[in-house]
C-alpha cells in the first residue's frame, strides 16, 4: 500500500492505522516521491491526496493507472462537490472526503482490494459471455465483438456482476453491496456515475447494452 499525503500527521495515522490491520505500507509527501516508490516497489493500491504540493493527486493517480492498469486507485480529498468527486472516480476506484473516519478508511480499502485483487478471489476459469461481450476472469479484461475494452478494476466488477446476472434488472442496493461492499448507502451515486462510464465504453463498439429501469437498477439487454 502506498500512501500519498504532503501533510505528515495524516500520514503517520494512515500508515499506523493501516500497519495495525496488516497491509505493507510506504509514504511518499510529494508526486515524484510516490512515482519513483511505485516504480521500485510495486503496491497493489494506493492512497493519493488529491492536492499535493508539487501536482495534482488525479495526474499521479493517471499515472500510476497508467503504468499498472491493475493497482488499485483511492483518493483522499477536501473537496465534495459532486464534479470533482466524478472526475476522481473517472479513473479511481473509490474516493474519501477529509475529514474522515480512519475505520471507514480501513473498510473502504479492504473493500477496494476484494474486488480488484484477481488473483486471491478467482481460480482460472473460462471467459464469461453475454451476447458480443467476452470476459476473461483469469486475465481480467473484456472484449466486445472482439475488441478490447479498456476497463477499471471497478468498473470490470460491476460488470461482471452484470454479466453474471444475466438479462435480470439488478436493484442499486444490491450493486452497493456486491460490487462495492457498501452497507445502508442508498442515497450514494456511485452506481449511477460508473453505469456511466460503462456505457460510454461499451456504446463505443456497439449498440446500447446496458438498460436501467428507473427507481429499481439495471441490467443488459438479451444477450441472444
Amino acid at each position: 500500500m502506498l500512501i500519498v499525503e504532503d501533510e505528515p500527521s495524516i500520514a503517520d495515522v494512515l500508515a499506523i492505522t493501516l500497519r495495525y490491520h496488516r497491509f505493507e505500507v510506504m509514504t511518499a509527501g510529494t508526486v515524484r516521491d510516490a512515482l519513483a516508490l511505485a516504480t521500485r516497489t510495486r503496491p497493489d493500491a494506493a492512497l493519493l491526496d488529491v492536492m499535493l504540493p508539487d501536482g495534482d493527486g488525479r495526474a499521479l493517480g493517471r499515472e500510476l493507472r497508467a503504468r499498472r492498469p491493475d493497482m488499485a486507485l483511492v483518493f483522499l480529498t477536501a473537496r465534495d462537490a459532486p464534479a470533482e468527486i466524478v472526475g476522481a472516480l473517472g479513473f479511481g476506484d473509490d474516493y474519501i472526503t477529509k475529514p474522515f473516519n480512519i475505520d471507514e478508511v480501513v473498510a473502504r480499502l479492504g473493500a477496494v482490494l476484494r474486488r480488484t485483487r484477481a488473483a486471491d478471489v478467482l481460480p482460472e476459469r473460462p471467459p464469461l459471455r453475454y451476447g458480443d461481450l467476452e470476459l476473461d476472469e483469469t486475465a481480467y479484461t473484456v472484449h466486445r465483438s472482439g475488441r478490447t475494452v479498456q476497463l477499471t478494476p471497478t468498473e470490470y466488477a460491476l460488470l461482471r456482476f452484470l454479466v453474471r446476472n444475466g438479462g435480470r434488472v439488478v436493484p442499486k442496493e444490491q450493486l452497493l453491496r456486491h460490487v462495492w461492499q457498501y452497507e445502508h448507502t442508498a442515497e450514494s451515486t456511485v452506481v449511477e456515475t460508473y453505469i456511466s462510464y460503462l456505457r460510454r465504453k461499451l456504446e463505443a463498439l456497439g449498440p446500447p447494452l446496458i438498460t436501467t429501469r428507473r427507481g429499481v437498477g439495471y441490467g443488459l439487454e438479451g444477450g441472444a
